[in-house]
């Protein structure tokens, strides 16, 4: 199956908290994807351009100096302007699909929910940044914090987020479930407790689904805005 560059690609976003297996995944659901014939661009947020990504290690970096929680939320917007204006909606517009790791979801949250924002701020942002540009179907992993963390420290140096505390990450996944509950619809629940093998059947169904979908008329979700969780 192709995509036909006279009709828009889909805008697929992979979400979850640290350890759950969200690079590797997201890997999956693009091989998943080129095989069935799929003109995919792969990217991450933040990053995904060359201006991004210098955003991503500022976010990123653990540093002395305390990130002010609004200026982390703006540095986030910052870099996602710039990504979907000069990658994201291009590609789209051209009839890829792109597949993201993370997006506004993740700001949700993780400045909304885990710095205690709120989520005012952040729709206000989101509107202003991306207009009604939603993702048309969002996977997210989910996994115990427990298991999750046990993940991190098994892979080594951890980055400025992954140093927070459990307070911090309990109020991240509960943000994501929110969400999850809240948008059935564009939400692609996956248990990334499993092992390896069993999550990505379950991925691999999901995509399957998903490309059957595409092939009888698709039917976006991304006019579900996240906003809700403001509510």
């Amino acid at each position: 199956m192709q995509s036909e560059s006279s009709k828009p690609g889909l805008f697929i976003t992979v979400e979850g908290v640290e350890g759950a297996g969200k690079s590797t995944n997201l890997s999956f659901i693009v091989d998943c994807l080129e095989q069935s014939g799929i003109e995919v661009v792969c990217t991450r947020e933040p990053g995904g351009t060359p201006f991004a990504e210098s955003v991503r290690e500022l976010l990123l970096a653990p540093r002395e100096e305390n990130v002010d929680a609004v200026t982390e939320l703006l540095l986030m917007f910052a870099a996602r302007s710039q990504h979907l204006n000069a990658l994201i909606r291009p590609a789209i517009a051209a009839g890829k699909w792109v597949v993201c790791d993370r997006f506004t979801d993740a700001t949700y949250a993780y400045q909304g929910g885990g710095r205690e924002l709120g989520f005012d701020l952040v729709a206000k942002l989101e509107d202003l940044v991306q207009g009604d540009f939603r993702p048309d179907r969002t996977f997210y992993l989910d996994v115990p914090l427990e298991l999750g963390m046990q993940r991190v420290i098994a892979r080594g140096e951890k980055d400025r987020f992954e140093l927070e505390q459990t307070k911090f990450f309990e109020r991240v996944r509960n943000t994501y479930l929110s969400m999850v509950d809240r948008e059935p619809e564009r939400f692609i629940l996956i248990d990334a407790s499993q092992s390896l093998e069993a999550v990505q059947s379950d991925v691999r169904a999901k995509v399957d689904g998903l490309l059957a979908d595409f092939q009888n008329g698709f039917e976006s979700a991304s006019d579900n805005s996240v906003k809700s969780t403001s509510e």
